[in-house]
């Protein structure tokens, strides 16, 4: 059987950095808001607010809506018109009530201390009288995007309605980019097309830890699957000086050393793979650290029955909930001596409070950690939040597709679609 932990071994040489650093590269310059006069015009702002929503239909997290404030606020100070468009939720070309974004309007009022008005619709003669009808700094939010089925298959025709709203185009949904739909990728073409300060924020944040980050970097890497995680595990192995892996696709890697893993979810038509990025990890001496303990349960859910166990003895009938104690102390120790972290996934199901103190530890660390702090997104992001640890990193992500797809070092549909900037 291999080892459960690689030795501690040198990094990879400057040679390999250097190379890994000119590989995929992430994107080439785009303009931003900055760049492009907006004084009085009617610019439509690609917003994220696919914020989610408690079982009463209010907003249970507006993180997604702030972020977006600073674009809103640059934008009213230059007196433009702003038209905000965005998704919510998958209501698959329906309107659905429950997912119409006067809520997110309602919450906006709030934020920015202005009126913002959400309307009915987001393309069609009522749409372009209420624009036509706006004044300098005026707001207005068009309806879910997404209750339109032309949205998600980028039809040509619905995104030359909504560019016919605008004379500028501001992308600022990070977490929707890695989408090719018409909102997203169509309205570029029709329009002068460039980002907006949380998506400039976003790609400079994932560009800086990839190409030039300070050293000892380390890759945290959690969640369910390995296939998730696959491309991100292949770009990043030569990059970072230290890789952690937890959550259940844990499971494939010790599956993949000839361990037993209980009734844990094993991705079988990956084990070639993990073996593959293990051994790489080997040439490069990286160290590849896997838990060397384990919280198994008899079942994911609250008031299941609970063990730590080695990682390489889990038992039969039993499954991978969470790391165990002595593997949150070696990785949070290993962690402490990094200068830059990017942390993707969590360590188990941190939903459910027993199986919740692995990535609780791991958020922690990183809150403590004198260095650079990058959440991907998605679940790791709702983790370090219900922790109340998000303000105390460097930077959590918007988007958890995005994120992967960055880290993967695949380009952003989104972003390749905005209007290049001019070379220095």
């Amino acid at each position: 059987m291999q080892p459960l932990i690689y030795p501690d071994l040198p990094g990879p040489s400057p040679l390999l950095r250097g190379y890994a650093g000119m590989q995929n590269v992430i994107l080439r310059q785009k303009k931003t808001i900055r760049d492009v006069d907006v004084r009085g015009r009617r610019v439509l702002v690609r917003a994220d607010f696919n914020v989610p929503l408690d079982e009463d239909g209010t907003i249970a997290d507006d993180t997604r809506i702030r972020a977006s404030l600073p674009t809103i606020r640059y934008l009213c100070e230059q007196n433009a018109r702003v038209i905000l468009c965005s998704h919510l939720d998958r209501p698959k070309g329906v309107v659905e009530e429950r997912l119409r974004l006067a809520l997110v309007a309602n919450r906006l009022s709030v934020l920015l201390d202005r009126p913002v008005v959400a309307l009915r619709d987001c393309i069609g003669p009522e749409v372009e009288s209420a624009v036509a009808g706006m004044s300098g700094g005026d707001i207005v939010l068009l309806e879910n995007l997404r209750f339109h089925p032309e949205e998600r298959a980028d039809d040509p025709a619905f995104a030359k309605h909504l560019a016919g709203l605008a004379e500028v185009y501001v992308n600022d949904a990070f977490g929707a980019s890695h989408r090719a739909h018409a909102s997203v990728v169509g309205v570029p073409e029709h329009l002068p097309a460039v980002a907006g300060l949380l998506l400039e924020k976003e790609v400079k944040t994932f560009r800086r830890i990839l190409e030039d980050p300070e050293r000892p970097f380390a890759a945290v890497i959690g969640g369910a699957k390995v296939s998730d995680k696959l491309e991100v595990l292949e770009n990043i192995i030569s990059r970072v000086d230290l890789l952690l892996i937890g959550g259940g696709m844990a499971a494939t890697f010790l599956a993949s050393r000839g361990y037993g893993t209980g009734i844990s979810h094993v991705e079988t038509d990956r084990l070639d793979a993990v073996r593959a990025i293990s051994a790489q990890a080997t040439e490069l001496g990286l160290r590849l650290l896997l838990p060397r303990d384990i919280v198994v349960a008899e079942r994911l859910e609250a008031g299941s029955p609970t063990r730590v166990v080695p990682a390489t003895e889990i038992p039969d009938g039993w499954l991978i909930a969470d790391i165990g104690p002595g593997a949150a102390d070696e990785f949070s120790h290993e962690l402490s001596r990094c200068r830059t972290v990017v942390w993707n996934g969590p360590m188990g199901v941190f939903e459910v409070p027993a199986f919740a103190e692995g990535t609780r530890r791991i958020a922690a660390t990183l809150a403590n950690l004198r260095g650079t702090t990058v959440v991907g997104g998605g679940s790791t992001a709702d983790a370090v939040v219900r922790f109340g640890l998000d303000d105390r990193l460097t930077h959590v992500s918007t988007g958890g597709g995005a994120a992967l797809t960055m880290l993967a070092g695949r380009p952003l549909p989104g972003v390749t679609a905005l209007d290049d900037a001019e070379e220095p």
